[in-house]
């Protein structure tokens, strides 16, 4: 079978079954507002044993798929619950591939013999994989470690699939309504992007090293470090860590040595990771952690890391201080300004139902029911979709995120409340950053701005003098009667002369801030201060008064017509 006909085949066969599933109401709860949600009864919408035939499927697509699956069931937000539950069961666990092959990927990317490079090489592996297969080993110097090698020709595989998935998500944005909704061209985009880092084992390594640093002040936590010589892109030796998984953990186990303090750190320092280092691991499931002998937990395949930049991690931790909080109209705010708002997006209904789902958050928690942080964010990726906000990627992997979390935490301690954790927590983080603001470096900053200010406003103020001067400031005002158009242009020469005063305020503190004689106060002279002091308050009450009466002008423009 030659390439052409090769790739035909292999359109032929996910046309099959995109075409066998497009009505098996995978995308039903996009539809849905708030209230028909919680009423909705998923079971009755999907056929029984649909899900796991959809899941055995997709499997047998080969491992492109199988990552697809594994993104599919970080989105509770577009997949409904039958769906979620199989595809979080899917097994990433495949036939293994020839012992020959793999040493055969270990020599060529190590530059050495098996026999050179290890004392012992166990030929059976341990786990096997659709991206790659892990095998212990025992280096000279007696260290264990375990390494991870990526299957043959997988590069290659992926890069093929996901030529193919980028045009049927490209034709569904055009054609469907799901699609424009929710972007699929860009989803595939970013399931390229995570797989193309997840393939390089270079960058895990350095996950794994910079989650170990970030994590250093966390006693009850261990991330295993990566052996640097031994690391190539295609295979990824690390210190060898034995435990169980803490969803396996005996009860007399439990009893003897209570986890609550584990499940606390454990929480806490995702919270860190996010909204401190601005790393999300976006996979922090049970079987990814390990409880190990010594009652630490143990954090390894970093490999779907996503990084936040500050602005998306600040409106992240604000978003979340606000749903704890019961502000619904600030989660509203903070979620609209990270979606992408299409041309029916419904604002007031998007609104509306924000506001009723923090509202329910608060009041269900208070009751003593389920409703974690985790599904909470979820709801709001699904409710912005449904109202036609497309939700940044962020907003969901942090859901998720959570709720693997939440998952983790509850099996090693049942009785926390992670609700109170995450608040005090979050808290925490945002005093730090305040407190970071007052750094030493961020003052000097701001006083170079000040300089700066107070050497370019002189030139500012003649030139606006000038202008005027010369009667070359010319306002153009349509509509207005005369009367209204001499009061408006009465404060805004009211807005200016305060202004200029508050700036020649300043720069007389600038100047006299250089006097070293007369009473200090603050460690400047006293005129300094009291210049400052009086451009503040000159500053902040024109500041006031222009929202106070840009908030009258807006409203009156708002105000529908009798």
């Amino acid at each position: 079978m030659n390439e052409t006909t090769a790739r035909l085949s292999r359109y032929a066969r996910i046309g099959a079954f995109l075409l066998r599933y497009r009505k098996a109401g995978l995308f039903s709860g996009l539809e849905l507002d708030i209230q028909e949600a919680a009423l909705a009864d998923e079971e009755e919408a999907v056929r029984p044993g649909q899900p796991k035939q959809f899941v055995d499927d997709l499997e047998a697509l080969g491992p492109t798929f199988i990552k697809v699956g594994q993104a599919l069931s970080t989105r509770p937000d577009m997949v409904p619950a039958p769906y979620i539950a199989e595809l979080e069961r899917m097994q990433d666990d495949v036939v293994p591939v020839p012992v020959a092959e793999i040493r055969a990927t270990i020599e060529a990317e190590l530059g050495a013999r098996i026999g050179t490079l290890f004392a012992r090489f166990d030929d059976e592996p341990l786990a096997a994989g659709s991206v790659a297969q892990v095998h212990a080993a025992t280096l000279h110097d007696d260290r264990q470690v375990v390494l991870k090698v990526q299957r043959p020709n997988i590069a290659q595989t992926l890069r093929e699939d996901l030529a193919i998935l980028e045009k049927l998500a490209g034709a569904a944005d055009r054609m469907t309504d799901v699609g424009r909704r929710y972007g699929f061209a860009g989803l595939v985009n970013e399931l390229r992007h995570s797989l193309a880092n997840e393939i390089n084992f270079e960058l895990e390594a350095e996950n794994l090293r910079r989650f170990a640093e970030n994590l250093r002040g966390y006693d009850a936590l261990y991330v295993p470090l990566p052996l640097a010589d031994f690391t190539t892109t295609r295979v990824l030796t690390m210190q060898r860590v034995r435990g169980i998984k803490v969803t396996h953990i005996p009860a007399l186990r439990r009893i003897e040595h209570p986890l609550h303090e584990q499940a606390r750190e454990l929480l806490r320092a995702y919270l860190d990771q996010v909204f401190i280092h601005g790393l999300v691991h976006a996979d922090p499931h049970p079987g990814n952690v390990l409880l190990m002998e010594d009652h630490r937990l143990a954090l390894f395949d970093l490999g779907m890391v996503v990084r936040l930049v500050p602005r998306t991690r600040h409106q992240l931790l604000k978003l979340m201080l606000g749903a704890i909080s019961g502000n619904g109209d600030q989660v509203a705010d903070i979620s609209e300004t990270m979606g992408m708002a299409l041309e029916d997006f419904r604002r007031n209904l998007y609104r509306r139902q924000v506001e009723q789902l923090v509202a329910s958050y608060v009041g269900l928690h208070n009751s003593s029911r389920q409703f974690s942080e985790g599904r909470l964010v979820l709801e709001l990726a699904r409710v912005g979709a449904s109202c036609g906000l497309r939700p940044p990627a962020e907003l969901s992997i942090l859901g998720k995120t959570l709720l693997n979390l939440e998952a983790v935490t509850a099996a090693l301690d049942p009785t926390i409340d992670t609700r109170r954790v995450v608040e005090q927590h979050l808290q925490q983080v945002l005093r730090r950053q305040a407190l970071g603001t007052l750094s030493p470096a961020n003052m000097a900053s701001e006083w170079l701005d000040l300089q700066d200010l107070a050497r370019h406003t002189p030139q500012h103020i003649a030139a606006i003098l000038r202008t005027l001067a010369q009667n070359r400031l010319r306002v153009r005002v349509d509509g207005l009667e005369e009367s209204h158009m001499m009061e408006s242009l009465q404060k805004i020469a009211n807005r200016i002369s305060t202004g200029v005063i508050v700036a020649a305020l300043v720069i007389g503190g600038a100047l006299t801030s250089r006097m070293h004689s007369g009473p200090m106060l603050f460690g400047l002279p006293i005129l300094a201060v009291l210049f400052i002091a009086v451009a503040a308050v000159l500053g902040l009450s024109l500041v006031i008064s222009a929202l106070r009466r840009d908030g009258k002008v807006e409203r009156a423009a708002n105000r529908p017509p009798d």
